[in-house]
């Protein structure tokens, strides 16, 4: 009869009693090659925005040249990308817990590069659809192994910040790239746009595989809560059952996807809504909109995530309150945007809603990894990450478009404005998901410490 062998609950795995003592987790690897690693994955990450979102700055043009609706431009933008996106990410994030994630990840930035070049040379509708299907598997390899790396490389009352800083990637994409795609949109047509920005990643996924090595799982975790290698991996099924009993991790999943369609209707439709509205050329919608939503988004993600890391400490429900409030905030400044039209009154509202709109990401993705067991980290995030692209980055942009098409025969260009009212509601319901997340993390990250799996008992 084994000594430490404990009673086993309702899912089935092992409750061993919490250890005595339990050595202290250190960073995973040196602090340099952490911080190496962690800003390689954001530019990664980076690049994997972009790429997605070019084809809102380009939809002008798009339906001018191939006399396109805008709910087929919803459906191409949206569903088109997300639909292989979200099929594909469980699987690869199942690959991710079981072998080399930076191998996945650089074959995949190399992989999701091409189709971005395929996109410029798509002639028509149906080309253009197969090219961003493609796109979508391709860069399911990127967020979901990226976190289950980070995790490894910081331990866990770091890994708030790290997430954090993970999180500027969309922001930096704006600040940074979007304004040369603009231009080079404007000056050179929207084909050449994707076809400039496809080639770095070619470069940079080699790059990557060469430079940045694969840590050790559980590396940054405390010893007693690492896997024995007989039970380093579980069976999938399980794996999901156990996520899914979890209360905090339901409504992380609900207020991903309310964030998600909020976040990926804005940035496929805002452009258009600019053209439309404001009569702002191509070039001018990038320069402005990027580096707004840029420079406020990384103040956000930083300040934010130093005052979540702070007062996380004194009190951990402020890692969900601090998001919940920010993204319930986003709402009204969303609306502002939407109707207002004095120029500084739209630029002052985008402004806010970037600054508050990316604060809940890293404190979700530090919430799904505080619920989830190490062996399956990679696909409770690709979980959170289908739930947010298939039911929010797919009816987000589909949405306003149907809404735009419905409402043209009466408001003409301007319907575009009430349609985009819909994400200010999306913004609202976010908040409150997390909030609620917030009132049951700290029980659920209690149950899964006492857990153990029966393999792991001796």
């Amino acid at each position: 009869m084994m000594r430490n062998s404990g009673a086993v609950d309702a899912g089935g795995l092992a409750l061993a009693p919490a250890p005595r003592e339990e050595k202290a987790a250190q960073d995973g690897a040196g602090l340099l090659p952490a911080a190496y690693g962690l800003g390689f994955l954001t530019l990664i990450s980076s690049f994997n925005y972009l790429d997605r979102s070019l084809l809102g700055l380009a939809l002008p043009q798009i339906k001018v040249e191939m006399q396109l609706s805008d709910t087929v431009l919803g459906l191409v933008s949206g569903l088109a990308f997300v639909l292989f996106y979200s099929i594909m990410s469980v699987p690869i994030a199942w690959a991710a817990d079981r072998w080399s994630r930076r191998n996945i990840i650089a074959a995949g930035f190399a992989f999701w590069s091409l189709m971005t070049i395929a996109t410029g040379w798509a002639a028509n509708l149906w080309q253009l659809t197969v090219a961003r299907f493609l796109m979508g598997a391709g860069e399911a390899c990127g967020i979901a192994p990226s976190n289950s790396i980070i995790a490894d490389l910081f331990r866990a009352e770091r890994r708030p910040l790290a997430y954090s800083i993970f999180a500027t990637a969309a922001s930096i994409s704006s600040m940074l790239f979007f304004p040369i795609a603009g231009w080079v949109g404007q000056h050179h047509g929207w084909r050449q746009m994707f076809v400039v920005a496809g080639v770095p990643g070619l470069v940079l996924a080699l790059l990557f595989l060469f430079t940045v090595r694969e840590p050790r799982r559980g590396a940054s975790d405390p010893v007693a809560a690492r896997p024995k290698p007989l039970a380093a991996q579980v069976p999938f099924w399980e794996g999901v059952r156990c996520l899914l009993r979890s209360r905090a991790y339901l409504c992380l999943l609900a207020g991903a996807t309310m964030m998600g369609l909020n976040i990926f209707a804005s940035s496929v439709w805002t452009p258009t809504f600019l053209s439309r509205t404001h009569q702002l050329p191509l070039a001018q919608i990038a320069a402005t909109i990027g580096p707004i939503r840029g420079i406020c988004g990384v103040a956000g993600v930083l300040l934010g995530g130093l005052v979540i890391d702070r007062l996380g400490r004194r009190a951990p429900h402020w890692r969900m309150t601090i998001p919940a409030v920010a993204c319930m905030l986003v709402a009204p400044a969303e609306v502002v945007f939407a109707l207002a039209d004095d120029r500084a009154m739209w630029l002052g509202a985008y402004a806010v809603s970037g600054f508050l709109l990316l604060i809940h990401q890293g404190p979700v993705f530090a919430g799904v990894v505080a619920v989830a067991d190490i062996r399956v980290r990679a696909v409770a995030t690709s979980i959170l990450l289908f739930c947010s692209a298939m039911f929010g980055q797919a009816a987000g942009p589909l949405l306003v478009g149907i809404l735009n098409d419905v409402l043209e025969p009466t408001q003409g260009a301007q319907s575009i404005r009430y349609s985009m009212l819909i994400i200010a509601v999306t913004a609202l319901l976010g908040g409150l998901a997390f909030a609620l997340a917030g009132r049951f993390i700290g029980a659920d990250t209690k149950t899964l410490s006492a857990r153990r799996p029966a393999s792991m008992a001796s």
